[in-house]
């Protein structure tokens, strides 16, 4: 038989009982469903995180107390160390030989900015205090205006930079440099703004203003820990910059030989690659169940192509009388097993995308499709129905063709 008529019976033997097909087809939706519904939240994740990782600059890491990412007794040990101070991130600006940049800062949250004419912001603006180095280490970039400048940290100077979404509140019709601001009624004067860069896991990376860092101590209290971001002078001296800043540290903060660093260190790189081993369990032990689903699935299909022969024995017997060999008897029901898999694997895949999307959406984020999970799953769905269809193929094609024309 050709392959096109071998898929056609199939197709109208499916037809022929919708519900046990329906209820078959459930266990393999389900399996695929998890798993590319999992992979495609990930996915989305890590696409987001790692564009919204651009706030580092290329060949730049930063050093700050807190970690991103730990648990919560790693996170309950950390807060233990010592602030990182001022004077200590000066000491490293000044000593260090393989930085291009040495951007010192600090960061305060939850602010109201406001105009004198009464526009203001919702109380959620992030303070950053910086020296003229960090502009460049964040990897912001001036649109209009002017930078902060040495001046500006010598003398505390009140003047600021809006991000972009804090412009567009205050001053929808442009006109922000030169005006008159206040954070938490203090005044200050708009220097420059920022070019926007977009939004990261639905948080966005423009909801903040930038003034010096002195001027940023003075105001919001200097009891806090800093953080120090270095962009090395070029990629082949990063490792060299990276491990002479961290001796620094350690030597200004007399952390003894052998003991761990009382710094938390990190790059985009670093931060992806955290990611990706957290996110590698998840993607394990989803993987691990959804193989038992499908495991599952795969007894159910070969129970129903079983009770499928033994409906069909008269047919069989039918088919091989009129001449067909026991090849096209295995064909036939092998392919029956596949396309039942493969028709449940591609509805599986098709909600899979949509529910693991729904976190773009949650975070507004652009959507992926993982083509490369959707491929694999399709084969695990072809690779079931061979597995699981084996049995009963073979044994429909070795019916004896006599007692298959007498079943009832």
């Amino acid at each position: 038989m050709e392959s096109r008529e071998i898929i056609s019976i199939a197709l109208s033997a499916i037809r022929a009982n919708k519900l046990r097909s329906a209820l078959t087809l459930l266990g393999i939706v389900v399996g695929v469903f998890s798993i590319i519904g999992v992979m495609t939240a990930v996915r989305v994740l890590q696409n987001s995180i790692e564009s919204g990782l651009s706030n580092l600059g290329a060949h730049t890491f930063q050093i700050q107390k807190m970690p991103m990412m730990s648990s919560r007794r790693e996170w309950l040990q950390a807060l233990k160390r010592k602030d990182i101070t001022y004077e200590q991130a000066q000491t490293v600006a000044e000593r260090i030989t393989l930085a291009q940049y040495v951007g010192i800062e600090g960061w305060q949250g939850g602010a109201t900015i406001q105009r004198p004419t009464g526009e203001k912001t919702n109380p959620n603006v992030s303070v950053a205090g910086e020296t003229p180095e960090g502009i460049p280490t964040n990897n912001w970039t001036i649109k209009e205006g002017r930078s902060i400048t040495e001046n500006d940290l010598l003398h505390s100077y009140a003047v600021a930079l809006l991000a972009s979404e804090v412009e567009k509140k205050l001053f929808p019709r442009g006109g922000a440099v030169g005006s008159e601001i206040k954070i938490n009624n203090r005044r200050y004067t708009v220097v420059g703004t920022f070019e926007p860069k977009g939004a990261s896991l639905g948080g966005s990376s423009d909801n903040f203003v930038a003034i010096p860092l002195t001027t940023f101590l003075e105001h919001f209290g200097k009891q806090r820990s800093l953080n120090i971001m270095v962009k090395a002078k070029s990629a082949e001296v990063y490792e060299e910059c990276l491990e002479e800043t961290r001796l620094l540290l350690r030597t200004l903060r007399k952390v003894p030989p052998g003991q761990e660093d009382d710094f938390y260190i990190f790059s985009n790189d670093s931060l992806i690659e955290t990611f990706n081993e957290f996110t590698f369990y998840v993607k394990l032990g989803v993987g691990f169940i959804s193989f038992i689903s499908l495991l599952a699935a795969g007894v159910g299909i070969m129970n129903i192509m079983l009770v499928s022969v033994t409906e069909r024995t008269k047919e069989i017997g039918i088919r091989k009388a009129v001449g067909a060999r026991r090849s096209n008897i295995l064909s036939q029901f092998i392919t029956e097993a596949i396309v039942l898999c493969q028709m449940g694997g591609l509805f599986g895949i098709g909600l899979g995308i949509i529910g693991g999307n729904l976190a773009a959406l949650a975070f507004s984020i652009p959507p992926v499709i993982p083509i490369d999970w959707a491929l694999i799953g399709f084969l695990l769905c072809s690779a079931i129905g061979i597995v699981f269809g084996v049995y009963p193929a073979w044994k429909a094609a070795n019916l004896d063709p006599i007692d298959a024309l007498r079943y009832e």
